[in-house]
């Protein structure tokens, strides 16, 4: 194969909109792939706008000058879910009421539940499943 066949095989995946194409010649391989964010990014502009706007017209709605934190009382390693397997116990959008348990930290062999203090909703977790929770870190933000 010589570069006039690869430019060819490269007009074709890009005629026929194809994200990889392999192509094989007794041992010679060639394998040309496109990145991902390359199909991504030629989605029509009016979608993008459209995109655009949903997410700022989302960020509007909160205020986060009323956002109320829940900080972690512990050092301990932050577990999002009761057991590996289970759903997590809030995730965003989630609505809890006062007493409802939003994560564990353990410490020290001890699984400590973190409630709700008051009514809300979810707008932010702040910490990833498995990671070190800091005393006074913040875990969730709530409206």
């Amino acid at each position: 194969m010589n570069i006039e066949h690869v430019r060819e095989l490269a007009n074709i995946l890009n005629a026929f909109n194809l994200s990889k194409l392999e192509v094989s010649d007794g041992d010679t391989k060639i394998l040309l792939e496109k990145p991902q964010f390359a199909a991504e990014n030629k989605a029509a502009p009016a979608e993008r706008a459209a995109n655009r706007q949903e997410y700022t017209a989302e960020a509007q709605t909160v205020d986060f000058n009323e956002l109320i934190e829940v900080k972690s009382p512990i050092v301990g390693v932050f577990y999002a879910a009761p057991a590996p397997d289970a759903l997590p116990y809030v995730s965003i959008g989630s609505a809890v009421r006062k007493g409802d348990v939003l994560c564990i930290v353990e410490a020290m062999k001890l699984l400590n539940e973190i409630t709700a203090e008051q009514d809300g909703e979810i707008v932010d977790i702040c910490i990833k499943n498995g990671d070190i929770a800091e005393y006074g870190q913040i875990l969730f933000k709530m409206k």
